[in-house]
């Protein structure tokens, strides 16, 4: 059996296909982990929910922002952005369906693989948290996903503010910091404060602040990531295990698995200009 991890899809259904060919992909014996961002942006966001919800177990995704924007548009009130390619899905006959699986998936997983301690998010971990206590906040905010409150908490979730976490934290300050943390996250400075502004490479950077990979942490933990498609893939000057896969597939770059136990890439071009 083999283990991939799989950077953000963003609705670009065929390079998905052709990597899972290109991989020799068997849902009977191999899976795949997901690192959130399945849809939007690209042309077949409603493909690539059918096709990952049915894989079933062979498959573990975690939400991104993107994710979350479709359940937000979808169960919370939010608006379409301009560029958003979501219409299909929200038009779908299963649309319920998948919006439902789509709400049940989790902002966290961790198990080891070759033997090492590994841990997927949409955007990475904040270096204030352990795996221990990440995996408690990502769980606070999937049992409001997934019992009645999800509605109100959607019509609520975003925002910048807090722009930092604290253990004193309560409410939709608690839920909102921690779903910012898990996949909204890029810069930050050595107090753990959150920077939303800068979105591109290593060079965009605000004073004061790093990539959150940049900080040590107290533990050895290999940490896999999409969400920063301009790192194509690379964490330069990490100071801990971090493992990027988001390539850009969605913006012309390709899309990339990881071989969780050899540690070998394989990568698809994109098929968009």
């Amino acid at each position: 059996m083999t283990t991939y991890a799989i950077g953000d899809l963003q609705g670009c259904h065929a390079e998905f296909v052709e990597l899972l060919e290109t991989l020799d992909f068997d849902p009977r014996n191999d899976r795949l982990w997901l690192a959130g961002d399945l849809v939007n942006r690209g042309p077949g966001s409603l493909d690539c929910l059918r096709e990952v919800e049915a894989l079933g177990d062979a498959a573990l995704t975690v939400l991104g922002n993107h994710d979350l924007h479709l359940l937000a548009v979808a169960r919370g009130g939010a608006a379409l952005n301009r560029k958003d390619t979501l219409d299909a899905i929200l038009a779908a006959p299963d649309r319920e369906r998948l919006l439902d699986w789509l709400q049940s998936r989790p902002l966290l997983v961790r198990e080891t693989l070759g033997g090492e301690d590994t841990l997927m998010t949409h955007a990475g971990l904040l270096p204030q948290w352990t795996p221990e206590l990440a995996a408690t906040l990502a769980a606070e905010v999937e049992a409001v996903l997934r019992d009645e409150r999800g509605g109100a908490f959607l019509e609520r979730m975003y925002g910048n503010a807090p722009d930092q976490w604290r253990d004193d934290l309560d409410g939709i300050d608690r839920l909102r910091a921690i779903v910012n943390v898990l996949t909204r996250m890029r810069f930050i400075d050595a107090q753990g404060r959150l920077d939303f502004a800068a979105k591109e490479g290593l060079d965009s950077a605000p004073a004061g602040f790093e990539p959150w990979f940049r900080y040590p942490r107290g533990d050895d933990v290999r940490l896999i990531f999409g969400h920063w498609a301009a790192l194509q893939g690379e964490t330069p000057g990490s100071r801990v295990n971090a493992c990027a896969l988001d390539t850009g597939c969605v913006w012309g770059g390709s899309l990339t698995a990881l071989d969780l136990v050899s540690g070998e890439r394989t990568s698809v071009p994109s098929r968009r200009r």
